[in-house]
This record gives structure tokens, C-alpha cells and sequence, in this order.
């Protein structure tokens, strides 16, 4: 996809003047994603991702993990691995922007400035047709409170270049309940508000840009959503198809920041709202949680790819082996595939946390969607280990 003398990076910086565990476990797990379709591709990743009982997993499965895993257990070793790269003459797929002190954009495959460009909230208008776009604007923090009424729904969304550690969520604010801003509104100048939608269908749809500048569609996937309305895992195989006008525009979309220069997986979020309307709402250029079940999916089982399946991510307080030692029992049927997995304890994170990333597929969607609920259940009943079940 790259093409070759490059490697990949698929995590934010850690500023020097935020506290180490903040946001630490999100930046190191988005680095272990890619480990098990990288094959030849050096990876800059988290030592997290690369313990031993993890990787011989996903070898079994039949994955085409890693063979130039370049791994890090702090932000220094995090800060070295790059030099080293940018040392051995590998250009920089940096996924998410990084400092050009870093990273020079002479050493990148796409500069930090396009690809803070490209993940803005605010850029989404330069960007998609007008006949594509829910209403919006963009805000500063004194215009916040006349913007975001509590008597008027919104979605609230940060603007902003900078990766702020991978974890800008959306949110999302029903009339007349009570407004708890997110913290993104302490650390940041400007956000889009923007209409609350009535939505049917809620699509990922993954595309990619290769070496050759082309877009093309990697796969139609679907978004689950929680109770909040909050991205919760991802449907794969057997969804319902998009409107043509909606995917050949998101396809433009994604050749348009070709043109500029990108390069790499990217997730385009879009919907058809409950009175018809066909919308774009998120652009993800990087690597996402959608692209890589995808890819493992196309790597050892192809014949399964029109098949339901269905992504969850599971995270604990305690040991990687005690949560692998809890789904071995699940993986020994066929239909479940374990895709990434992180432990801090093998990091200088003071915060223990583990987390294992699966896909869950099968002929009948019902049943798909019936085992992954039974794997949140079982394993949200383990309080042993002190258990939170995230997706």
C-alpha cells in the first residue's frame, strides 16, 4: 500500500508538559493496530503490543504479523524509535501529526500540517460537497454557550490541527438535558457544533491511497453506536449498501486529499438521516479500529469477507494473560479472531491496563451479533479482575 523504504507510526506525541498518564493507554494502543498485518512493514510500536503470548497468537491465526516491530516502552524510547527510522532512511507514515523537530516533513510520507489538516473538524467544509454537509460552524470558547443552548440538541466537536492524544471525542448534547462539556473545551480555542441528526444508517466506509496517488474503496462497513451515540464497534461483510451518490462522493473525497498529498488508510463516517438526507460527518484519515479487523479479515479468511462480523474491543485492569487466558476457551471455535492487544505493564504507564481487540464473524448475523454480546457479558462478570468492558 505504501510502497517500500517506509515505516509506519500510528501514534500521537506525548507533550512534555502532559502527565504521563494521561491519555497514555489510548496513544500506545493505536500503535499496536497495526502490528498484525504489517508483514515487512517496520512499525513503530508500543512494547504493549509486542508480548510474546499476544504475538504468537495472532502467528497462529495465520495473521502476516509484524517481522520489524520497533517497539518502545517510554515517550524517550517513543522519541528514539523515530530518530532511528529517520536514521535508517525510511520515510515516516506518521498517522497522526507530530512535531517537525520529530519528524521533518522532508522524512514524512505525508506532512504533520496535511494531516492535522485533513483530521480538523473544521476542515470537513473545504472538503465535502455542500449537498453532503449537516449544518455546522465553528465556534470560539467565548461563542460556546450562545452556540450550544441547553434547549437545542448539538453534537459538539474539537477544531483543531493538533492529535491531543488521540482522544477528541464527539459529543453529543439531547434538548434540555444537562450540559457536562468535554474536557477538549478546557484546552482548546475553537468547535464545530453541529446539528443534531435523526440517523437510519451510520456507515464507515474505509478507503485507502496508495503509492500510486489513486483512491480506492477498501470496504463498506457499518458503526455501532451506544446508548449516547458514541462510536462502539464496527459491522463488517454482509451490511447494508450506501447510496451510489454517497459513496462515489466519498470517494472524491478521499482522491481530493490525494491530491494534496496523503497517502494511506482513511475512515469517511456518513449516514442517511431518518428523513432521507445523505451526510458526511467525520473524515478519519489514519488508521482506524474499522481498517485493521478488515485487513485481517482479507488476510487470512476471504471468503469470508462478505460475511457478518462484527469488531470489540475488550479492556481490563489487570494482566494481558489473564484476559487472553479468558477468551482462549472462545478462540478454539472457529469465528473469532483476536486483531491487536496492549498491556501497559510491559511499558512505564503507571496505569494497569490491558485491552484485546477481536472480530467476531460467522454465515448468520444474528448469531455474530449473539457471541459478541456473550464475550462483553462473560467478560465483564469477571471482577477478579477488577474488569471495565470498553468497544
Amino acid at each position: 500500500m505504501y510502497g517500500p523504504g517506509i515505516a509506519v507510526c500510528a501514534r500521537p506525541e506525548l507533550p512534555a508538559s502532559e502527565r504521563a498518564s494521561r491519555h497514555r493507554h489510548t496513544r500506545d494502543v493505536v500503535s499496536a493496530r497495526p502490528i498484525a498485518v504489517a508483514a515487512d512493514t517496520p512499525v513503530i510500536c508500543s512494547a504493549g503490543g509486542t508480548d510474546p503470548d499476544l504475538l504468537a497468537h495472532l502467528r497462529d491465526s495465520g495473521l502476516p504479523v509484524g517481522t520489524d516491530l520497533r517497539e518502545f516502552r517510554s515517550e524517550a524510547e517513543f522519541a528514539c524509535r523515530v530518530t532511528e527510522a529517520i536514521s535508517d532512511g525510511l520515510l515516516l507514515s506518521m498517522e497522526y501529526p507530530q512535531p517537525t523537530a520529530l519528524c521533518p516533513d522532508e522524512r514524512s510520507l505525508k506532512s504533520a500540517r496535511l494531516v492535522g489538516y485533513l483530521n480538523n473538524k473544521a476542515s470537513i467544509t473545504t472538503l465535502v460537497d455542500p449537498r453532503f454537509q449537516a449544518d455546522r460552524s465553528t465556534v470560539t470558547r467565548d461563542q460556546l454557550a450562545a452556540a450550544a443552548p441547553a434547549e437545542k440538541s448539538w453534537v459538539l466537536k474539537a477544531a483543531t490541527n493538533d492529535a491531543h492524544g488521540g482522544s477528541l471525542d464527539v459529543y453529543l448534547h439531547r434538548a434540555m438535558e444537562h450540559i457536562e462539556l468535554p474536557g477538549f473545551t478546557d484546552v482548546l480555542d475553537e468547535f464545530v457544533v453541529e446539528e443534531y441528526l435523526q440517523i437510519q444508517h451510520n456507515w464507515g466506509l474505509q478507503f485507502y491511497v496508495g503509492a500510486d496517488a489513486r483512491a480506492r474503496l477498501l470496504a463498506v462497513t457499518e458503526q455501532r453506536v451506544d446508548v449516547t451515540g458514541v462510536y462502539a464497534g464496527g459491522r463488517f461483510g454482509a451490511v447494508t449498501d450506501p447510496p451510489a451518490e454517497l459513496l462515489a462522493e466519498c470517494l472524491a473525497i478521499t482522491q481530493r486529499a490525494a491530491d494534496l498529498g496523503y497517502r494511506g488508510l482513511c475512515s469517511l463516517d456518513c449516514a442517511r438521516t431518518k428523513d432521507g438526507r445523505q451526510v458526511v460527518l467525520d473524515l478519519n484519515f489514519r488508521i482506524t479500529s474499522g481498517s485493521i479487523p478488515l485487513l485481517a479479515l482479507q488476510s487470512i479468511r476471504q471468503d469470508a469477507l462478505d460475511e457478518p462480523a462484527e469488531s470489540v474491543k475488550l479492556t481490563v485492569s489487570g494482566p494481558l494473560t489473564d484476559l487472553l487466558d479468558h477468551v482462549r476457551p472462545v478462540l478454539a471455535a472457529d469465528g473469532l479472531l483476536i486483531v491487536a492487544g496492549h498491556d501497559t505493564a510491559r511499558t512505564d504507564n503507571p496505569v494497569r491496563q490491558s485491552t484485546v481487540q477481536l472480530l467476531v464473524f460467522g454465515d448468520d448475523p444474528d448469531e455474530v451479533t449473539a457471541r459478541r454480546r456473550t464475550l462483553e457479558a462473560k467478560t465483564a462478570g469477571k471482577a477478579r479482575l477488577g474488569l471495565s468492558v470498553s468497544v
